[in-house]
């Protein structure tokens, strides 16, 4: 990759005068693009517990950067571009096995019924949109990047405060919702809810999306399996069909009562916009309907972008309000900010942290989640990737890999945070080592 941005001579003069500029671009470039990673301090020793000999030895006041280099894995494309690609490719890894199966899901999990369905949230009051006929309300045909997209038609009589609250009670709407979708499945095959776990599972993965607007809904891929999770078959009345009746009856019932502000008594749930489509594999249907591999590619897409990428709001926490009069955000999202802050301030809301949310507008649930026997985890992608990174290096140096090295090898390690990011000159060298986006792994227009 070319850098566009010219080069900082002066900085990388005074890198070059250390000696050592091959060997930190070397250093540079195993962060793959990361933009502001974490600087440790410290030194890491490998021993053979049977041979008291030391195998390897790092101190990184000997580390061409003076530092141990982390990637910040910072999920938002906002902030880190390279480990959000990161965090989207492994996502569509994740949502993809569920779906497909591999990384110690079953193949057959792609003949299981599975239908992806996305909850949206109520309306707040009339806002600028593009609607199938083409004309907004206010008479005007928006086009896709237009600004004032998801803004109130007026206002002053927008109910912010709500819309707010709904963001924050979204995650427990969720919660409430996946308990009544297993009761509506047990009910629709004649089951009690307690024989219902030895014939049948439900399996799900979510994620997140801000819409326009500024409120949270979810996009899910719902399973359902045989008891035992994806290793086992469903029951023959496990069925397409019978899961989206389930899921409308569950999301219509999903109700969340909330508090009661100056006479005001709110419940939340989900809005009346329901969108459930079963997912077809391409081998069955020739690629004509939804397949898994479009959704898990269409999933994975959103999983990196935060309220910042579509309400125009902030991709970090503020400290002080009177922050906000410097930063450019739509009018929009300032006062559902604003909106969070003044609740935050609130005894009885103290629960819902919403001065530390109000960058999120008040969402302080997790973006990505799912059921544990739908799929591999984050976790073990990562660590999978680690080991691939680790054993790659021992090629490059010419080491072998002894047999049994988990077993025998003890790690003495003592690290101390040092601080985030890079020089201008270290920034540079690492923009001209960054690989191009990875192609594997799913594209969002898959």
């Amino acid at each position: 990759m070319t850098t566009t941005a010219p080069p900082p001579v002066t900085d990388l003069a005074r890198l070059a005068s250390h000696g050592t500029l091959p060997d930190l671009a070397r250093q540079l470039k195993r962060l793959g693009g990361c933009t502001n990673p974490v600087r440790l301090d410290g030194r890491r020793t490998d021993i053979d517990t049977a041979t008291g000999e030391v195998r390897a030895e790092l101190d990184t006041a000997r580390l061409p950067a003076g530092h141990l280099l982390m990637r910040c894995n910072n999920r938002r494309a906002s902030r880190c571009p390279a480990c959000a690609e990161i965090y989207r490719s492994d996502t569509y890894q994740l949502i993809s096995a569920g779906l497909r199966g591999g990384k110690g899901t079953p193949e057959q999990v792609a003949s299981h019924p599975r239908v992806f369905a996305t909850f949206t949230a109520p309306s707040f009051g009339p806002v600028h949109n593009r609607p199938d006929s083409g004309r907004c309300r206010c008479g005007a045909v928006h086009a896709p990047d237009a600004l004032e997209l998801g803004a109130p038609l007026d206002p002053e009589t927008y109910d912010y405060e709500h819309a707010v609250l709904w963001n924050a009670y979204a995650p427990k709407i969720w919660a409430r919702f996946t308990i009544y979708l297993r009761r509506e499945v047990a009910k629709r095959a004649g089951l009690t809810q307690r024989a219902f776990a030895d014939h049948a599972r439900v399996s799900f993965a979510k994620v997140a999306e801000y819409q326009r607007r500024g409120a949270v809904h979810f996009h899910a891929v719902v399973r359902l399996d045989g008891p035992e999770g994806g290793d086992t078959a469903p029951p023959a009345w496990d069925t397409a069909e019978l899961l989206t009746d389930a899921i409308r009856a569950a999301a219509s019932a999903a109700t969340v009562d909330g508090p009661v502000l100056d006479g005001r008594a709110y419940a939340f749930a989900f809005g009346r916009q329901l969108d459930i489509r079963p997912i077809r594999s391409a081998e069955l249907d020739g690629g004509t309907e939804l397949t898994d591999g479009a959704v898990a590619a269409y999933i994975a897409k959103y999983a990196t972008k935060g309220a910042e990428a579509t309400t125009g709001t902030l991709d970090r926490p503020l400290k002080f309000l009177a922050e906000l009069a410097q930063l450019r955000v739509s009018d929009h999202a300032r006062e559902l900010i604003r909106t969070a802050w003044r609740l935050g301030a609130r005894p009885e809301l103290e629960e819902l942290r919403l001065r530390a949310w109000a960058h999120m507008l008040g969402f302080r649930g997790h973006f990505s989640t799912k059921t544990r026997r739908y799929s591999t985890a984050l976790g073990a992608l990562r660590e999978a990737s680690a080991e691939w990174c680790r054993l790659q290096a021992l090629a490059e140096r010419g080491d072998p890999v002894p047999e049994g090295e988990a077993d025998t090898t003890l790690v003495l390690a003592h690290w101390v945070y040092a601080g985030t990011g890079l020089s201008r000159g270290e920034q540079w060298l690492a923009a001209a080592h960054a690989p191009e986006p990875a192609a594997a792994g799913g594209s969002a227009d898959e």
